[in-house]
């Protein structure tokens, strides 16, 4: 009885001790598990944030992301400034309006002693000729015998000035900026033309169907 009792008893211990064994194994299989899980989600991390790398370009070598970055910060720099201060999209149309503007502005001033427009740069860079063409419509506003070429500055504030005044044209171009020119950018004479012709037309001084 007492040796039945025993080999019971070892029986019994053995059987917990194997069943223990199998749970200390089954957990450290879960524990592997999980770290490699862990390991497998930073590998796929990893190989993402790769995959979202800027793409090249195979011409130049470079990002073809449109924003300019810095070799020495890492940052984003400024966007590239524009080197055309009065640039503008021209229509299809653009050279025939441009070309229907330059002769009516040759046709007001013809009548005007020193002035010869030929273009929208350098036929404008003394300020006679938007005197000119300003006191073909404001002849009252002042004395157009009295102008000095060789004071470009008076004659570009008076211009000016008397559009804003008596037209409402608003003063597109700088007296300081133009004398500091060797001669007008086309672009910007022939946007305030525009102007001026369009408050010209809106006061019912100048007749026209078709707005150049």
């Amino acid at each position: 009885m007492i040796r039945a009792a025993l080999r019971d008893l070892l029986k019994k211990k053995r059987e917990k001790r194997e069943q223990e064994r199998g749970v200390r194994q089954q957990d450290l299989r879960q524990q592997g598990l999980n770290k490699g899980g862990t390991k497998g989600a930073a590998v796929s991390v990893g190989r993402a944030s790769m995959n979202q790398q800027p793409s090249m370009n195979k011409s130049a070598g470079q990002p073809s992301s449109s924003t300019s970055i810095s070799r020495t910060t890492g940052r984003a720099g400024p966007p590239a400034a524009s080197a055309q201060k009065c640039s503008f999209a021209e229509p299809p149309n653009a050279k025939n309006v441009k070309q229907m503007l330059l002769d009516w502005c040759r046709a007001k001033t013809e009548p005007y002693e020193g002035v010869d427009i030929q273009n929208f740069s350098s036929s404008w860079k003394d300020g006679i000729a938007f005197c000119a063409l300003v006191h073909r419509f404001f002849p009252d506003a002042f004395e157009y015998s009295t102008l000095n070429p060789y004071k470009p500055k008076d004659n570009f504030q008076l211009a000016f000035s008397t559009a804003e005044r008596l037209a409402g044209c608003p003063p597109l171009l700088d007296a300081e900026d133009l004398v500091r020119m060797k001669e007008p950018d086309w672009k910007c004479v022939y946007t305030y033309i525009q102007e001026f012709y369009r408050c010209l037309v809106e006061k019912g001084l100048v007749k026209t169907k078709k707005r150049p």
